[in-house]
């Protein structure tokens, strides 16, 4: 088939390299968001995306909007018969969905019709599922509702960021994206509604959502930080300055009240609703990204300090 594909972050690249590498499609085109400002120059920089179809020489659309008209005159001219759809980041407009034949088909991060959504991944860790996943479906008007072509599953390990799934769910979902191609092809997948039932959602997640909350049980919070690691990275304050915080290991431990620092010769523990948390890697205020024990080596924290 002939493919437009859309995508514009990491975890799209493994897809888009799937598609490229398959005898039986041909990608003519991909679509990315335009070029952003990145690094201390603020210079513009291609998307992931954008990048490897540079390098395979593929004509790169970076349309401000998914409905502008000389982008779909463009695609109209494309004549894709399918348009796969990996973390484009942006609404399609049904004038836009309209144009290939089969339709614009997503891969999205999660066994629908849970976590419909932004950000998934991190929904499922949080929430402390134990299996996640992707699915591909075909795109329609309501968020991420569209009938399902396939699914893969995923085990949740019990120390996995939010990076490390997505990791691996890219690689997985490029398969299963590439399958569901196939089976487009050559008319051997039907896709299938959605349940009603099971339907929960993942919005984006923010700066100000990846604060921690130390009156939390220590299970929840291991999950939360997890979640948010690395992006948009979890946090809390000290001494009132922002303290990022890497993932972190319940444990048994004294009786420490929420938020109060306990620094060891080895360790730092941090009270919590339940048992307390050793800190892993942690970043002060200005300074560089460490082991917990080496920055309290540092630094004098007082009796019942805390972070909050």
């Amino acid at each position: 088939m002939r493919l437009v594909f859309a995508g514009t972050p990491e975890p799209a690249v493994p897809s888009l390299r799937a598609l490229l590498e398959s005898p039986r499609h041909e990608v003519v085109a991909v679509v990315t968001r335009p070029d952003a400002p990145a690094g201390r120059g603020r210079r513009l920089v291609r998307s992931p995306v954008g990048a490897l179809a540079d390098e395979h020489g593929i004509e790169v659309l970076t349309p401000p909007k998914a409905g502008d008209p000389e982008f779909l005159a463009r695609l109209a001219e494309l004549a894709p018969d399918a348009c796969p759809v990996v973390a484009y980041g942006a609404l399609l407009p049904q004038r836009t969905l309209d144009i290939p034949r089969h339709g614009w088909v997503n891969l999205h991060f999660s066994l629908l019709p849970a976590w419909r959504g932004a950000a998934p991944v991190q929904a499922a860790i949080r929430a402390g599922d134990e299996i996640t996943g992707a699915s591909t479906f075909r795109i329609v008007r309501e968020l991420d509702a569209g009938p399902v072509y396939g699914v893969v599953t995923e085990k949740i390990g019990r120390t996995d960021t939010a990076g490390e799934l997505l990791g691996r769910l890219a690689v997985s979902g490029a398969a299963l994206l590439a399958s569901t191609m196939d089976g487009i092809e050559d008319g051997s997948l039907r896709a299938v509604e959605q349940p009603s039932d099971g339907v929960t959602y993942a919005p984006k997640v923010t700066v100000d959502d990846a604060k921690v909350s130390f009156t939390d049980p220590a299970a929840a919070i291991d999950r939360h930080i997890r979640a948010m690691t690395p992006d948009p990275g979890a946090w809390a304050l000290f001494r009132g300055e922002r303290f990022k915080l890497g993932p972190v290991t319940p444990v048994e431990g004294p009786e420490l009240a929420p938020g109060v620092l306990l620094a060891e010769r080895k360790r730092v523990l941090v009270g919590t609703a339940t048992t307390p948390v050793r800190l892993g890697e942690v970043q002060a205020q200005g300074k560089k990204r460490m082991a917990a024990a080496d920055w309290a080596r540092g630094t004098r924290i007082d009796q019942e300090e805390r972070l909050t």
